[in-house]
């Protein structure tokens, strides 16, 4: 995989962008850059000397998703889905279109658009390192959160949940989510998805 030409200015695009989104973190920057940061570091522990392409592309995973509220597509699975595609090519284009921005080649901004729409999940290894990324970004940092807002959900469908994040994940990302600290009710939950 050939070196990205402009890893700093492409950066510089993709975290300005990254700025502007409304939603903070607890630490009071933008939560999308927070985001941004933890997917790289788990790319950047998953993938044996990851290439600055790829940790740029980790960094759109979520790229200006904040401008396509959930409540824009309709109630339900079928309307979830719906949105989640509909992300997928958005955030493509538009890490690709601040890629070229910035001077990197066109195949190489190409590439992080196949990989940040989802492209070739299980069979492409770059866009299953930004799978497993977001998986244990979810399992790490979000799932108490998600937990407490959906705290009307049975166990069942958490469990049902966990299962189908866990499918998702190859087994080097699964067995770094085993490694992690989770909640003691959080863990109870990987426990029974997993048993």
């Amino acid at each position: 995989m050939p070196g990205v030409d402009h890893p700093a200015r492409a950066r510089e695009l993709i975290d300005a962008a990254h700025a502007a989104d409304p939603k903070r973190a607890a630490d009071g920057r933008p939560a999308e850059l927070v985001y941004a940061e933890r997917m790289e570091a788990w790319v950047a522990r998953l993938v044996a000397d990851a290439p600055p392409i790829l940790r740029l592309a980790a960094r759109c995973q979520h790229l200006e998703r904040w401008l396509v509220p959930r409540t824009t597509f309709p109630e339900g699975k079928p309307g979830y889905l719906a949105w989640r595609r509909s992300l997928y090519v958005k955030q493509a284009e538009r890490a690709k279109a601040l890629l070229l921005q910035a001077g990197v080649a066109e195949a190489e901004a190409a590439e992080v658009a196949t990989w940040v729409s989802k492209t070739g999940l299980k069979t492409n290894p770059s866009t299953q390192a930004l799978e497993d990324a977001a998986c244990l970004v979810f399992l790490e940092n979000e799932i108490e959160a998600f937990a407490a807002e959906h705290a009307d959900y049975p166990a069942d469908k958490f469990v049902d949940i966990l299962r189908k994040t866990w499918r998702k994940m190859s087994p080097p990302a699964q067995q770094a989510a085993l490694g992690l600290n989770l909640p003691p009710a959080i863990a109870a939950l990987v426990r029974s998805a997993l048993g």
